[in-house]
């Protein structure tokens, strides 16, 4: 495994209608952890592809040294599968089945090959990744979707890979599940590339991958010496863009006075030369010359400012496009005291056993809490938004608020059952399918159905601080990448009328870049009010100042405390 690498030679790719996503890329790419980074679009998964071998570049080559493992984000995977056959052990086993029984053919035997011990290593994979309860004939249509992932994971680890390409495997797996994956790659010896939004995973990286612009650059180090590598690199620049203006300006003065010393001159010249009674001739050779001087000192100083304007344009290159979001949200102000959500031995029926356990759960939101809502898949954490929210409602014959002034009663509950209060209309709730606003309808539109009140000139300002400048604000919703979206329906929810005192986010970084992650965490970063957020991503809920921790598993709602990152 020690040769285990990846190796690209002036690989260019681009789509069938023509249009680019990679243009002459050489790199190579040892044993190692690396991690690969990009905003949406820039061609990561593509990338991957290219060097498992799915896609063929336009020019250039690409090479793996090793076995490949190749694990894609949407796993082409049917129901009708079993846990053996997604392994790819399933012939394996049936062989092994038939020689135990004394079949003895030579077919068995090649199919067997050296994987005698193809059952214990397949039930120690599984157990490893927690999937130890998984039967190898238990169909896969059963399992939920973080099963299926690391079950792809865990078919990949069992070829004993020399080369790793993981498209997004943190998606759709719950912390345990995503704690169980980080250890299982630390241990991977051979030349890992990943692609993730996961901070975490890539902080266990031993270096990073940059995608930009069709070109590739590695940083030594983890995410945070990336972003701190940036970060400093971001600071240089700036600072050279701020003498190069500084430079520009002195040249174009020095111009401007050299032009004004010679307009003076000549003037001198003329009345000097007038009352000095010179030959015509004498006076005209005269007058050419310092005419000529003036030519060449102009000359010399539009070239130094042409100069400084190029070492300006050059130092701006090297500058970072910050799509940082920076607001002022004072109508989404929640008093400290004020109770904005309050439910009691709340249950929901799911199928015909209640999603809640015993008497159900109780939760109350009181001022400007930032919560978050942790917990296994399939828990009902997305459920317990939607109560939250109103889409739900836990009982059958009590409606939202108060039954005459007091609780339901205490009665054997049904499937659906409990008492909720809620403060008022003002709560807004993104699902993980972003699905609030029109996708017909440009951003602009539908930023005018939520604050039709707003001047226009207001409403445009306010798209712009979600960085929808320009053209880009009458777009329809429609086309809008993953994290436009994001910010679009954040434009038009933080900045309704009224605004929401309370936000409900379903796991709102899935299948962000991290840039979007970052704009997300700006625009929290100035939300006011109170949010749940259902979140399995342990960097971006640290980063939002959360201050309550409820862990819904097993039926209960426990508090607990702020986990390690």
């Amino acid at each position: 495994m020690s040769d285990a690498s990846v190796i690209c030679s002036n690989l260019s790719f681009s789509w069938p209608d023509g249009s680019p996503v990679l243009q002459d890329l050489s790199f190579t790419l040892n044993r190692g952890r690396t991690g690969l980074v990009a905003p949406n679009g820039s061609g990561k998964s593509t990338l991957l592809r290219l060097i498992a071998g799915e896609l063929r570049p336009r020019t250039g080559s690409v090479s793996v040294v090793g076995t490949p493992g190749y694990l894609p984000q949407s796993l082409p995977l049917t129901g009708d599968l079993t846990v053996a056959e997604v392994l790819g052990v399933d012939e394996v086993i049936r062989a092994l089945d038939a020689v135990e029984s004394g079949d003895v053919s030579e077919k068995h035997f090649t199919t067997i090959g050296d994987d005698w011990d193809i059952e214990e290593r397949t039930r120690a994979q599984l157990d490893r990744l927690g999937l130890g309860d998984l039967a190898l004939d238990r169909s896969l249509s059963t399992l939920s979707g973080g099963q299926i992932v690391s079950l792809g994971l865990a078919a990949q680890l069992l070829k004993r890979p020399d080369v790793l390409l993981l498209d997004e495997p943190t998606n759709n797996l719950d912390l345990d599940a995503r704690h169980r994956l980080y250890d299982a790659l630390d241990d991977f010896g051979g030349c890992l590339l990943l692609v993730s939004h996961d901070r975490a995973l890539l902080d266990r990286m031993e270096r990073i991958a940059e995608l930009e612009e069709g070109q590739l650059r590695l940083y030594g180090g983890n995410f945070t010496e990336y972003e701190a590598a940036v970060q400093a690199e971001q600071e240089v620049a700036e600072k050279n863009v701020r003498n190069a203006e500084q430079e520009l300006k002195r040249e174009k003065r020095e111009m401007q006075q050299a032009r004004e010393r010679a307009e003076r001159r000549a003037n001198n010249a003329a009345r000097n030369l007038k009352s000095a009674g010179l030959p015509r001739i004498v006076a005209g050779n005269m007058k050419r010359g310092a005419q000529e001087a003036a030519g060449r000192s102009g000359q010399m100083h539009a070239s130094r400012v042409g100069e400084a304007k190029a070492r300006l344009d050059e130092a701006g290159r090297a500058l970072r496009d910050e799509q940082r979001i920076t607001l002022d949200l004072p109508d989404t102000v929640v008093p400290a005291g004020r109770t904005l959500f309050l439910g009691e031995r709340m249950r929901v029926g799911h199928g015909e056993r209640p999603l809640f356990a015993g008497e159900g759960i109780d939760l109350t939101i009181r001022g400007p809490e930032r919560i978050a809502l942790t917990g296994p898949n399939g828990a009902g954490k997305t459920t317990l938004l939607r109560l939250i929210h109103g889409d739900l409602d836990p009982a059958d014959d009590t409606q939202d608020g108060e039954r005459n002034g007091s609780p339901a009663p205490a009665h054997d509950p049904g499937p659906n059952s409990g008492w909720i209060k809620r403060a008022d209309g003002r709560v807004a709730y993104l699902s993980q399918r972003l699905d609030l606003l029109d996708p017909d309808r440009s951003v602009a539109e539908n930023f005018t159905a939520f604050a039709p009140h707003r001047p226009e000139a207001e409403r445009m300002n306010l798209l712009a601080r979600f960085l929808f400048r320009g053209s880009r604000a009458h777009l329809p919703v429609g086309v809008l990448s993953g994290g436009e979206r994001l910010r679009a329906t954040l434009a038009c929810v933080l900045c309704a009328e009224p605004a929401p005192q309370l936000l409900l986010l379903d796991e709102p970084t899935n299948n962000l870049d991290l840039v979007s992650a970052g704009q997300l965490e700006s625009a929290l970063g100035s939300y006011r009010g109170a949010f749940v957020v259902v979140s399995h991503d342990e960097r971006f809920l640290a980063r939002i100042g959360v201050n309550r921790w409820l862990r819904l598993a097993d039926g209960e709602l426990r508090e607990t405390g702020a986990p390690e990152v």
